[in-house]
């Protein structure tokens, strides 16, 4: 019986399968949206934390914490890339309305297919575009891609030097200014003092309270 019910079922007409897509990429729209603003949100206690640690002259933790740092902008950069590719999907469908209206089906996109492919190697919207890629392939709006290993166009060596000078450019920017606010006999104070048991606790504090807040701003990157 489920089975005549759908061959009764007339199939959506080319218009309204366009207008689900978009409304389901717009939706796509407005996670990265929220991500982004959860990492930022995170960002600013990452940003306390070094100050704190640079105060403290632990410039280790400062240091471990600016790296996270630059990993949070990195993908918040990612991700207005990825908001911006699905805008330009959405805004190429639209466009495919007209052309539908005429003939009748979904006629094929390349610039589509481009774009999904890419955002097929992106992590955080890899699952769904998949999804549409099934979907698209199905409608015939693009054809059937294969999976292709990501195309690291950097080396790897020069990605990590280029990190390091992030993280190098953030210490300064951030702890930098902080280290300078202590007075001088302050901060020669700090180094000559030798480590007591007390300190040796709050530096165990210090840490678990660093990691805490590490993993934190990894788990909204994720």
């Amino acid at each position: 019986m489920e089975k005549v019910k759908n061959i009764l079922k007339p199939k959506p007409k080319p218009q309204e399968i366009l207008r689900d897509w978009q409304r389901r990429l717009r939706q796509e729209c407005r996670n990265i949206e929220r991500q982004i603003r959860d990492i930022q949100r995170e960002e600013k206690n990452v940003q306390k934390a070094i100050r704190e640690a640079a105060k403290r002259n632990d410039m280790g933790s400062a240091k471990a914490l600016a790296k996270e740092l630059v990993r949070s902008r990195q993908t918040v950069n990612r991700l207005y890339e990825n908001k911006a590719q699905l805008n330009s999907i959405s805004m190429h469908l639209g466009e495919s309305v007209a052309i539908s209206r005429t003939v009748g089906h979904l006629s094929k996109s390349a610039e589509v297919m481009k774009l999904v492919n890419n955002l097929m190697k992106a992590p955080e919207v890899a699952i769904t575009m998949q999804e549409f890629s099934k979907e698209m392939t199905k409608a015939g709006v693009i054809e059937e891609m294969v999976n292709d290993a990501v195309d690291n166009a950097l080396d790897s060596e020069d990605i990590e030097e280029e990190t390091e000078e992030e993280i190098d450019k953030v210490l300064t920017a951030i702890a930098g200014e902080t280290a300078a606010q202590l007075p001088e006999a302050v901060r020669k104070e700090k180094l000559k003092q030798p480590a007591t048991s007390e300190d040796a606790e709050e530096n165990v504090d210090d840490e678990e309270e660093l990691e805490e807040i590490r993993a934190r701003l990894a788990r909204v990157r994720s």
